[in-house]
């Protein structure tokens, strides 16, 4: 009596499972600023996370900002249009975020994009 009612639960599962798109995010809880100019990005990029306390997090592998640059090279090697999206905690230093931004511009990043909480 119940098996068609578990086939049609399963099938909805099923759809939901192949419609739904996941987002990526660092893995780092970072409490992002508020823009009312913000947008989706839609393709794969990297992820480089500034937490309040100054640690770098790059798809959640943390990294001190001497071999940055060269993990970004290594990243672009092997995916040369690879944007990246820098998500800074709103109580980050500015300093390390303009060290972030510089390091990816060095390394041959083609576009860096600030991450901010839409409204």
């Amino acid at each position: 009596e119940m098996g068609p009612l578990m086939d049609i639960v399963f099938i909805l599962l099923i759809f939901f499972v192949v419609t739904s798109s996941f987002t990526r995010e660092t893995g780092v809880d970072v409490t992002k600023p508020q823009a009312q100019s913000a947008s989706q990005l839609e393709k794969e990029n990297i992820l480089i996370a500034i937490t309040r306390e100054g640690t770098i997090h790059i798809h959640e592998r943390q990294v001190d900002m001497a071999s940055l640059q060269d993990i970004l090279k290594q990243t672009l090697a092997k995916t040369p249009d690879r944007e990246a999206v820098v998500i800074a905690d709103k109580g980050a230093v500015t300093g390390t975020l303009v060290q972030v931004i510089d390091a990816c511009n060095l390394s041959g990043v083609k576009k860096v994009s600030i991450a901010a909480q839409s409204d």
